[in-house]
């Protein structure tokens, strides 16, 4: 696993369970469409943006516990993709890209349960840090392929909904499964959603991975999104590639000096938010939401 990944770990654990729970809440339809992992395809009904990285420097929020009116000053929101972008705002979509969700793995399961890797007993393999994700099959050109045309499908959604740019997580999945998926397997998949995303004129960003230097900016992307990078000493592998393009992240339930520090080293020139590890929504028990000036 790649340094700093419990960390990261315990909040896509959480996000997971707040996000369904935000989804149960709102309707049926919602519910529907968030159970439903292939979005229909869809274009969007306007020329596509030229793609772009979000603002250098601008006050990033990160709302994948739930969507809510971002604060006044934000220029850049990241939601998940069952949410509608804010207008007027450079949005990030957040789609799952390396593993299922938890309330998706049945539909991967029971619809391409060859594209879902396995033990040698022909079991689900499933990341033990992520209750219920199962690991998609990216070890073959052909299985890469049929994953990236259904979470392509996702991406159409994005765009089609507004979205300037995606955020596909788990990039890292290969560090804890070195011998079943490898870092070539990673970035060749990776390819196959860069450029389509290119072409519905959206940004992409690496989402942690620093180990990847200059490898993942060959393979498309556009900017960074780092989790904990103060704390685990990574920002400058992000900055190194992206320059200012970099959302740094840090969390409450870390020592505060290091979204201090943070701002002190960085907040001058790249993004840099202090978050609830819940991500909760504004008015929520516990929400945190900060940044440096």
């Amino acid at each position: 696993m790649a340094s700093g990944g419990q960390g990261r770990t315990r909040l896509r654990a959480v996000l997971l369970i707040t996000v369904a729970s935000v989804a149960v809440a709102a309707s049926a339809t919602a519910v529907a469409v968030a159970a439903a992992p292939p979005a229909p395809k869809t274009s969007p009904t306007s020329a596509p943006h030229a793609v772009a990285p979000p603002p250098a420097g601008a006050r990033f929020d990160y709302q994948l516990g739930g969507a809510y009116p971002p604060a006044e000053g934000v220029r850049i929101v990241d939601r998940d993709r069952t949410d509608r972008p804010v207008r007027g705002v450079y949005s990030i979509c957040y789609v799952n890209a390396f593993q299922t969700q938890p309330q998706e793995r049945a539909w991967w399961l029971r619809h391409h349960p060859t594209l879902v890797l396995r033990t040698g007993a022909g079991k689900p393999v499933v990341d033990p840090g992520w209750p219920g994700e199962a690991i998609l099959d990216i070890s073959t050109a052909a299985k890469r392929r049929a994953v990236a045309r259904i979470v392509n499908r996702w991406v159409d959604g994005c765009a089609a909904k507004g979205f300037r740019a995606i955020e596909p997580d788990n990039l890292d999945t290969w560090t804890r499964f070195p011998k079943r998926i490898s870092r070539a397997d990673t970035l060749a998949y990776t390819r196959l959603l860069t450029a389509h995303a290119h072409r519905r004129g959206l940004a992409v960003a690496q989402k942690n991975a620093p180990e990847l230097g200059r490898r993942g900016e060959a393979a498309g992307f556009d900017f960074a999104i780092a989790e904990e990078c103060q704390v685990y000493e990574e920002c400058g592998a992000y900055t190194a590639v992206y320059g200012r393009h970099v959302i740094e992240i840090e969390y409450t339930d870390t020592p505060r000096r290091a979204f201090s520090d943070g701002c002190r080293l960085r907040g001058s020139r790249v993004s840099v938010l202090l978050r609830d590890r819940e991500v909760v929504p504004r008015g929520t028990a516990g929400y945190v939401s900060r940044w440096c000036r």
